[in-house]
């Protein structure tokens, strides 16, 4: 039923066996006849975060490298989200030492799997993996865009200020990702999503963009097997797999769809 992609350079994997804040920065005080500043646990925790991210940002680049231009758009981010994190769940708290590797590396490996993509369209784009992502990727490419699609109010706020801040070409839209799709104005070359919902339910949200030359790229876990059994339930498909550089992980890529009678 499928077809596996080369996921880069790596080797093929095994088949996947099923299952898948920044704190705030305080001041640094000396004590009266201490020799060196005593810092306190919060800003301790800041520092030693901060060290553990810029190490994860080498891996992450060895992995997914970008120009200077994008590089600096992403740091952009990453200050943006960081900050927004203490007062909005926008990732996982324990994935933030890896921000880079297991989120903005994973985001741009799509970027190599639809190298002449410049319009996209990421739905349920949540705290911008890979939206934002790809839209700093496509800053600067003439006739870029990138819709992001998210139903969460304070998320779709967050989303329009990393657009703002990073200075990219991407256009937010509050809304259920169902009720949304259709009104993407203008060509969509790809379709992304992560984490939002189980292939067969991505597929359904998908399919009008597909019906319209749209190429899918879905990031998807280690249950992958499980959810394109699923899907082949409800839909005509010829799935690609593609082994994640980043982690356990997969990418779904889809040419067509066709719902089954």
């Amino acid at each position: 039923m499928k077809q596996r992609g080369s996921g880069g350079d790596r080797p093929p994997s095994r088949r996947p066996r099923a299952g898948e804040g920044a704190g705030r920065r305080t001041e640094l005080g000396t004590e009266p006849g201490a020799a060196s500043p005593k810092i306190s646990k919060a800003a301790a925790n800041d520092k030693a975060l901060d060290s553990i991210i810029a190490a994860d940002k080498i891996a992450a680049l060895k992995l997914a490298p970008v120009s200077r231009e994008t590089e600096e758009r992403l740091d952009r981010y990453i200050a943006l989200l960081r900050a927004w994190q203490a007062k909005t769940n926008l990732v996982a708290p324990s994935t933030l030492p890896q921000l880079w590797t297991r989120h903005i590396a994973d985001s741009l490996q799509l970027v190599d799997l639809a190298p002449a993509a410049k319009r996209w369209a990421d739905l349920g784009s949540g705290g911008g993996f890979p939206g934002v992502v790809l839209a700093c990727a496509m800053a600067g490419k003439p006739g870029a865009s990138v819709h992001l699609v998210e139903r969460i109010a304070k998320k779709a706020a967050f989303l329009r200020e990393a657009i703002r801040v990073t200075t990219s070409p991407g256009v937010v839209h509050l809304a259920e990702i169902g009720d949304n799709v259709d009104r993407i104005t203008g060509p969509v070359d790809c379709v992304t999503a992560r984490a939002l919902a189980p292939l067969h339910q991505l597929i359904g949200f998908a399919e009008p963009l597909l019906r319209q030359g749209a190429k899918a790229l879905f990031l998807k876990g280690q249950d992958v097997e499980a959810e394109l059994t699923e899907a082949a339930k409800y839909w005509n498909i010829r799935p690609q797999l593609h082994q994640s550089r980043t982690g356990d992980g997969w990418i779904v890529e889809l040419n067509a769809a066709e719902r089954r009678s």
